[in-house]
């Protein structure tokens, strides 16, 4: 990471903390109220092939069952352990406010690939040596261009083992793709435009009124 993207990050993360500790907190007292402790979630992840951090979100998910496993990325056959409060933090990514510290702490960056988990790395080792030579971010091209389709695969898959086959199979060629991309492109003027296109999906969105008109005709079933 360069110094100058570095202080980007710092000066970018205190001003987003600044802004954004009000609406933080409510969500911390929500969670609270509705769902319990623990508030928190730090995940393992990995900044360097060999080097891994606490990745810090908001729990959007019900502690699994004593004696079962929590492993791997979460698909379809999570989805019984999340609330209504869950979907919602998870849907417009305001589980990942606490990453503003592990930005602060310099574990990631605010713009990189998404930090992989240990049992991906040492998958693809190759690969991964290629990714991660750029710092792991919060947002960044595979994140916007990839999250979506990725969500829909995994949200499909009914087992654990379903859902770490086609993770493997179908999400870490495609997002590691994107991020060497990101890697050969890497400026600061395209990381504020990924910045402002993460800010675009994840603010709500006014909706254009709807033209008025004649109605259409709907044809009867003699048609």
């Amino acid at each position: 990471m360069t110094r100058s993207k570095r202080l980007f990050d710092l000066a970018v993360s205190l001003l987003l903390l600044a802004l954004l500790w009000p609406v933080l907190l409510v969500l911390v007292l929500l969670l609270l109220a509705f769902e319990g402790r623990p508030i928190f979630y730090v995940a393992e992840r990995m900044r360097t092939p060999h080097e891994a951090f606490g990745l810090i979100k908001l729990r959007t998910m019900r502690p699994a069952a004593y004696g079962s496993r929590a492993t791997g990325v979460t698909g379809g056959d999570k989805s019984a352990r999340m609330s209504r409060l869950h979907r919602l933090l998870r849907r417009s990514r305001a589980d990942e406010l606490p990453q503003l510290w592990n930005v602060i702490r310099g574990d990631i960056s605010l713009v990189g690939p998404r930090p992989p988990l240990r049992v991906y790395v040492e998958a693809f080792p190759e690969l991964y040596t290629q990714v991660l030579r750029s710092r792991p971010g919060i947002t960044g091209l595979a994140s916007l261009r990839y999250h979506a389709t990725e969500e829909r695969l995994l949200a499909a898959c009914r087992s654990a083992e379903e859902t770490d086959a086609v993770y493997r199979r179908r999400c870490v060629p495609r997002k590691a793709r994107l991020d060497l991309v990101y890697q050969r492109h890497v400026t600061p003027c395209f990381d504020l435009w990924l910045l402002a296109q993460t800010a675009r999906t994840v603010l709500p969105q006014r909706r254009s009124a709807r033209p008025v008109g004649p109605p259409r005709r709907v044809p009867a079933k003699d048609d």
